[in-house]
């Protein structure tokens, strides 16, 4: 796993600086050659917590009176690595985040009134839901959640991995996806992979995965193989629908997200028992 850096077993972190955005191509240049808009990448909404990264995330029905949720991964909880198997829901917390603005500095602290949902089977989740409504935040510091998207990722989309934690950005592309990817003792499906360019290490768990083209989040950072071992902790291998095993050292990847859309009810409750909502259960 993209690991915490304290106490933790695993670790990934993102290094690198945050990429100029390419120069705009004048209004009298040929429709052919206009580059399609993009959505400046930066860290508003983004948060720090003590060992790992996060974002202050909304689903599209989000209302601004609802108690915002911060997303993280199941590996960075306070509570410490979910079991295979084991969901968490609505389990009290008074943790405390650090909220980033646009440039990476450090607009304040909000914090969790409860443990919305957390796992690490199937996918390395966190949610955790804030004594602050997004109103509050917007109100007080300006900031606007970042967006889930409800959409699958597709191959080849240009990525920014945002780092809380580390105040980093890693840009690079969607690889493909691993049917699943197996760490240790736990197993996440349909995982992102980035192409080599997104060099993680520790500290950047937890950090949205934003496409670049829509400024939406399509992934959760949480895991890369570190030194070519086979399915060992550290060193997650992909494994796909025949039960053939790779292993791509050095290569790093991330949860989708989308799944969690349908999972969000009126008020920002984490409802399992939503319509399409495929996120494991207790």
């Amino acid at each position: 796993m993209n690991k915490p850096l304290v106490g933790a077993a695993f670790g990934v972190l993102i290094l690198g600086a945050t990429v100029a955005p390419a120069a705009a191509v004048g209004d009298d240049a040929p429709a052919a050659v206009k580059a399609p808009a993009v959505k400046a990448v930066s860290y508003a909404g983004t948060v720090a917590l003590s060992n790992c990264s996060g974002s202050v995330v909304r689903v599209p029905s989000s209302q601004p009176t609802d108690p915002a949720l911060v997303m993280s991964n199941g590996h960075c909880l306070e509570t410490g690595f979910p079991a295979p198997g084991q969901v968490l829901v609505d389990r009290p917390s008074t943790r405390s985040f650090t909220l980033l603005n646009a440039s990476g500095g450090n607009a304040g602290t909000v914090r969790a009134s409860k443990i919305a949902y957390g796992t690490m089977t199937d996918t390395d989740l966190s949610l955790y839901q804030l004594t602050s409504t997004y109103k509050d935040i917007e109100s007080r510091y300006g900031i606007k959640a970042l967006e889930l998207d409800s959409a699958r990722p597709a191959q080849g989309k240009a990525i920014t991995v945002v780092s809380g934690y580390w105040k980093r950005m890693y840009k690079c592309n969607v690889d493909g996806f691993a049917y699943q990817l197996k760490e240790g003792r736990w197993t996440w499906k349909d995982s992102v992979r980035y192409t080599s360019a997104c060099q993680t290490i520790g500290g950047t768990s937890g950090s949205p995965v934003v496409d670049n083209a829509t400024g939406k989040v399509v992934a959760v950072n949480n895991t890369g193989n570190e030194s070519g071992e086979r399915c060992t902790d550290n060193n997650p291998c992909e494994v796909d629908e025949n039960g053939k095993v790779t292993v791509r050292q050095g290569i790093n990847y991330g949860q989708q997200t989308y799944t969690v859309v349908p999972c969000v009810g009126a008020g920002n409750k984490i409802d399992l028992n939503r319509p399409n909502c495929t996120l494991p259960k207790p």
